[in-house]
């Protein structure tokens, strides 16, 4: 076992991530590449795989030449990534989902939310399928984007001999094998795992007949191996022919995987990144109204998946910080002190803090600026901040911070209380992504929800559920929580403060609140529409 070595690739919205792991879960190396991302126009987000792949073999050349080692010790390769939808051709040849056409732009990717009326029209069958997704099929799923693409080009779908969500793209474009993953079909196809089918009356209802024949005819268990390497993409990622390459997985539950499997009951997985996921597994299936699944075997095989989230949430803070009139000093001052922003914006709250006790009290974030993923399923959710004042500077970019920052882990309460309603028991929440890396984000999310927050001391466990997969798949490990006994080890953890219950059970009313206060204002106006 020490002389192996497990190769986990994670592609998340803006870059590819390459990490090699020891026996132990000890990372070698790690590498990260930037990714493209094109924006025609609002709502529309495309990617291409050409640039996906490109990085990918890049990123991997420099972890295995970081960590100088043999590549002739590595065992498997792991692959994650987002749920977004790639569109291939005969012979490979991408297809373009671009309205302008070009054949670069790929992939629609999971935050594109031009599908509305297809994601209307599949939710209007009502089909009992959809009690699989928490009752709607969400604009972010892949379902609506495959039937936009059939509605407004025909012949671009017809041309389309494959549909693959993107880990398991990326699955075929190293092993050749043309199978699709239980995680990625189940939680984003509407495919129903527990019954090995899809629902014939919900892709009749709308016109989607012949869409099993454009995904791979076969599904597999996550830790199963999909193949082997193969000659072609092994001299593009300069490594041997012949290692196992396992089942892909979705980028948010290959975190999910590492940080829950050794002790799942009562644990709530949060992924945090440019949206958040909250991941839960139970032994029975739980219904959860606005919340995806449940799905069997999405996550941990043998357990009902749930899935909760937050559409925007890095992306959130960034954009805030961005409209104020203090963010060109926020960023020269990191510049010049050579800090990451949020260090010194902390430093700024920090200051704040010590002359109010609560800076907040009076300022209120609702963070739906790019809809309700859940309890809600609310495209159309807006955002809001109530309590404006005409001060400006650092104090006040300061205090918007921490509103936003708290409007974050109202929404995470909100899911927590909505999964223990219908069934759950959670009692921590056990968190990866780089919010983790600040104490304001920990602090704020365990003082609003009560739960202590765990950390694990792999810093990417993102990366290292990935490589937790092909670990498995080597054979290295009977199954992935003993995978995971093993390579994942725990980190620190963060408690709530007592004192700070009050302050936040208020402001969570107001969160709440907000949300009913926008939609009337929406549907006041919904005649201009």
């Amino acid at each position: 076992m020490s002389e192996k070595v497990f190769l986990g690739i994670d592609v998340g919205s803006a870059s590819v991530r390459a990490g090699l792991f020891d026996g132990t879960g000890q990372r070698l190396a790690f590498a990260v590449r930037p990714i493209k991302q094109f924006h025609p126009k609002p709502l529309f987000v495309e990617q291409s795989s050409a640039d996906i792949w490109a990085q990918t073999c890049a990123a991997v050349r420099e972890a295995v030449a970081t960590a100088a080692i043999d590549p002739a010790r590595i065992a498997s390769i792991g692959v994650d990534a987002t749920c977004s939808v790639v569109a291939v051709g005969a012979n490979g040849a991408p297809v373009s989902v671009a309205e302008s056409g070009e054949t670069e732009r790929d992939i629609i990717m999971w935050m594109d939310h031009r599908a509305e009326k297809q994601t209307a029209a599949l939710n209007a069958t009502k089909d009992p399928a959809l009690a699989y997704v928490g009752g709607e099929v969400s604009i972010e799923m892949e379902l609506p984007k495959v039937l936009w693409l059939k509605q407004n080009f025909p012949e671009r779908y017809a041309a389309a001999w494959r549909f693959f969500d993107l880990a398991d793209y990326l699955t075929w474009r190293l092993s050749d094998a043309d199978i699709a993953s239980v995680c990625t079909l189940t939680c984003k196809w509407n495919y129903l795992a527990h019954e090995n089918r899809f629902s014939e009356s919900l892709l009749a209802g709308v016109g989607l007949d012949d869409i099993t024949g454009k995904v791979p005819p076969k599904v597999l268990p996550l830790g199963s191996a999909a193949g082997t390497l193969s000659p072609r993409a092994a001299a593009e990622l300069g490594l041997p022919a012949g290692i196992v390459v396992a089942t892909g997985i979705i980028d948010a539950h290959a975190g999910g995987l590492a940080l829950v499997s050794t002790e799942p009951k009562g644990s709530l997985a949060i992924i945090g990144g440019t949206s958040n996921c909250h991941m839960v597994v139970n032994p029975t299936p739980v219904m959860v109204p606005g919340v995806w699944g449940p799905y069997f075997g999405a996550m941990l095989p043998g357990y009902w998946l749930n899935e909760g989230g937050q559409s925007a949430a890095g992306a959130l803070l960034d954009w805030t910080l961005r409209q104020s009139d203090a963010w060109p000093l926020l960023e020269s001052s990191a510049k010049a002190e050579n800090r990451n922003i949020y260090a010194v914006l902390n430093d700024w709250l920090a200051d704040l803090e010590k002359r109010e006790t609560w800076p907040t009290r009076n300022l209120h974030v609702l963070s739906d600026h790019h809809g309700n993923r859940s309890p809600r399923a609310n495209p159309h959710a807006r955002g809001a901040v109530v309590g404006l004042t005409l001060e400006q500077g650092k104090d006040a970019l300061a205090r918007l911070y921490l509103a936003t920052l708290q409007a974050l882990a109202y929404g995470t309460r909100h899911i927590v209380e909505s999964m223990n309603a219908a069934g759950h028991d959670i009692k921590r929440i056990v968190m990866c992504g780089g919010g983790t890396k600040n104490p304001y984000w920990l602090r704020e999310n365990a003082d609003a929800t009560g739960c202590e927050i765990q950390l694990v001391s792999e810093e990417d466990a993102v990366t290292l559920g990935a490589a937790l997969l092909g670990a498995v798949a080597s054979g290295a490990f009977a199954s992935l929580p003993d995978a995971a006994a093993t390579l994942v080890r725990p980190g620190g953890s963060v408690k709530p403060r007592s004192e700070t219950k009050a302050f936040h059970d208020a402001k969570y009313a107001i969160y709440l609140q907000l949300y009913e206060d926008m939609e009337r204002c929406r549907s006041a106006m919904r005649a201009w529409q």
